[in-house]
């Protein structure tokens, strides 16, 4: 996959750092457990997309119904709707081996669902039913964060610091083999 550009910005650098254009080897990436992983990711962030968009119109027919949807509803549904399609974009540069989409998707798959359970115990600030709906929202993110850390993707997707230790001992990750 090629570095992304756009406007004249390096995407990748810029959301990468130093490392934005490191890239996996190629024989990982077209692993069959990678591909595989990297299917149920985006079908659980697909998941999260219906989760998100439910929240928001359930907020959309209350509100038309007369109901009083109040400003936390409305913020977290729609932040958390776009946080879940950039969560897509990070997923899209992690299957085309950018270790910085995965290190990204990684880490927001682990930090998402704690933050998420912990603002749903606040009492009172959201209705029930946008507590269950967050609830279905951080196990989701858990199981992202599942394929995300097995053994074989943190094989696959080492940091470059690794991969020069690794490279120094003449050592390869220890799944790179099929």
């Amino acid at each position: 996959m090629k570095p992304l550009h756009f406007f004249g910005l390096d995407i990748d650098r810029l959301a990468g750092g130093r490392h934005g254009h490191y890239v996996i080897d190629h024989p990982m990436l077209e692993h069959p457990r990678t591909r595989r992983a990297f299917r149920a990711v985006q079908w659980i962030l697909a998941a999260e997309v219906v989760v998100g968009l439910a929240a928001v119109v359930t907020a959309l027919v209350l509100s038309e119904q007369g109901e009083n949807v109040n400003f936390a509803v409305w913020f977290r549904g729609v932040v958390v709707l776009m946080m879940t399609l950039t969560l897509f974009f990070f997923a899209w540069r992690a299957q085309g081996g950018y270790y910085w989409g995965y290190q990204r998707l990684r880490l927001f798959s682990q930090i998402f669902p704690v933050i998420t359970l912990v603002v749903a115990t606040i009492p009172g600030l959201y209705p029930y039913w946008m507590v269950i709906e967050q609830i279905v929202f951080a196990v989701l993110m858990i199981g992202v964060a599942d394929f995300l850390t097995s053994d074989h993707m943190r094989d696959a997707f080492p940091s470059p610091k690794r991969k020069a230790e690794l490279a120094a001992r003449g050592q390869t990750p220890p799944s790179s083999t099929p």
